[in-house]
Order: C-alpha cells, then sequence, then structure tokens
C-alpha cells in the first residue's frame, strides 16, 4: 500500500505544552489532578494516568494536592473554587483558548452581547462561556433564533472551527437584525493549516484515515472535511481500530491526525498500513 502523510498534522503547540507540563509536575508532585482530561486523546490520557495524573470532571472530587488546568482551559469560576480548596493550581490552558477567553470579557465590558460560534458542550466553549455573564453560543442555523434583536453582538469562535463554518454563521447573523455586529477572528491558523493539508491529500489518494480521539473537536472536524471531498475517509482513534475489509481494492492511503494525535500513534498506524 502506498501511504502519503499529511504535511501538516499531529501535536500543536498547545497540546504539547499540556503535556510537557503535566510530565513536569508529575515528577515534582505525588498527588496531581487534572480538571478534565488533559487533551482529548484516550491513549496520551492513559499513559498519563499511569504515571500518577488522575482526571476528574468535578471540583468536590479533588481534596488535596496539585490540579492541572487542561489545555481547552476552565472558567474562573471553577478555578477559583479550585483556589478555595487552599490547592495549588498548574494552568496549561493554550494560549489561544486564554485569548478566546480574554477577548469574550472584553467585549462584554464594552456593552456587547457575547456570541460564540461553536459546540455548547465542548470544554473550551464551556470555559469561555464561564468567561462572561451571559454568553449565547450558536452551533448552527438552529441556534440563530437565541439572538436578540437590534442587539450589539460580539462575536468570537472556537479555535478549532473550519473557517467555512465562522463564515457561513457570520453570514446568517448578518442577514438577522442586529444594531451593531463586531467579529473577532478567533480561529488557530494551525488548525487550518492542518484542515488545509488534509483535505489537499485526501483528493489524491483513495482511501484517506483521520487519526485521533472521537471526542476530539479538531479531529472531527478534519474527518468531516475530508468525508465531503472523499467518501472512502475513516476517522480512527488508532491502528487497532482499522478493519482491513475498508482496503479491498484500495492503492493509496492519506493519513493525517488530528492536534492531539501523539507522534507514536501515527507512526505506528503508517507503518502497518505500508506493510499490507
Amino acid at each position: 500500500m502506498k501511504v502519503s502523510v499529511a504535511e501538516k498534522c499531529g501535536f500543536c503547540h498547545g497540546v504539547r505544552n499540556a503535556i510537557s507540563v503535566a510530565k513536569k509536575i508529575l515528577l515534582e508532585e505525588n498527588d496531581v489532578y487534572s480538571f478534565g482530561p488533559i487533551i482529548h486523546n484516550k491513549d496520551v490520557v492513559d499513559r498519563l494516568a499511569n504515571s500518577g495524573l488522575k482526571t476528574v470532571n468535578k471540583v468536590k472530587e479533588i481534596h488535596s494536592g496539585t490540579v492541572l488546568i487542561r489545555s481547552h482551559g476552565a472558567a474562573p469560576k471553577q478555578i477559583a473554587r479550585l483556589e478555595d480548596k487552599g490547592l495549588k493550581i498548574v494552568d496549561a490552558t493554550c494560549i489561544l483558548v486564554k485569548r478566546v477567553q480574554h477577548i469574550a470579557g472584553e467585549l462584554e465590558r464594552d456593552g456587547y452581547q457575547v456570541v460564540i460560534i461553536g459546540e455548547e458542550n465542548h470544554p473550551e466553549v464551556q470555559a469561555v462561556v464561564g468567561c462572561a455573564k451571559d454568553v449565547i453560543v450558536i452551533t448552527d442555523e438552529s441556534d440563530l433564533h437565541k439572538l436578540p434583536r437590534n442587539a450589539k453582538l460580539g462575536v468570537v469562535c472556537q479555535t478549532t472551527q473550519s473557517p467555512d463554518h465562522f463564515g457561513r454563521m457570520l453570514g446568517a447573523m448578518a442577514s438577522g437584525t442586529f444594531s451593531e455586529l463586531k467579529v473577532i477572528n478567533t480561529l488557530c491558523r494551525e488548525a487550518i493549516k492542518r484542515q488545509e493539508s488534509a483535505v489537499q491529500l485526501c483528493r489524491q489518494v483513495d482511501i484517506m484515515f483521520v487519526l485521533g480521539g472521537l471526542e476530539s473537536a479538531n479531529t472531527s472536524r478534519l474527518a468531516e472535511l475530508c468525508k465531503k471531498v472523499n467518501k472512502e475517509t475513516y476517522h480512527l482513534q488508532n491502528w487497532a481500530e482499522l478493519e482491513k475489509s475498508v482496503l479491498s481494492g484500495k492503492k493509496s492511503a492519506g493519513v493525517t491526525a488530528g492536534a492531539s494525535t501523539p507522534d507514536w500513534i501515527i507512526n505506528e498506524f503508517v507503518k502497518n498500513l505500508e506493510l499490507i
């Protein structure tokens, strides 16, 4: 099997930093918690768990020790509750996510109704929602009814959304009734580069594989974009999930990976695929 790997794929700076911070803290401290999965990749989370990192989802589950704020961030109120318990906090939030949080707060202080385009239940979005008193989450056109009429709208976007989706939703908002529309582009450039690289590659191969956690927003976005161009696109977490029957009659394969997918997952997949 001829296998090609997307020029841009795998760990981004934010993820690499979060894992580096986690490994450093695990060497220095005995009781270390991650407030939510540090990144959306089960293989990486499991490896860190074997090194002692405990993942929890609620403040009340932590009574002592050090708490790592994951790459997706956390709401200020959650962090305040952790501080009130006397816990040591290490912040590994991606700097781009921090920027969205800061902008949301600024927009509200300037009198705008804060709007974020993204997935309502995604931890990054939930953290941003917690940075202002009133934030409206718009996932798709079905949510546009949430927007107040004749309001000053201040719009940001979940960092891993695609430019096409961001643009489409802004167009839909602009056709509505508002007094002012202020838009700040908070998309991650690295995520965009990965999307463009993946789409370019999937046009050139018989079958396309997108590697990464099934709960990873940026990986799911890669799979969605590739599927639109190449119907033979499969989102897998690792080599163990591959059903070899899908390779029947295929001569060339493309491989890309989300920003939370480690190199060893990619390398193992490519190496095994080349042997077929």
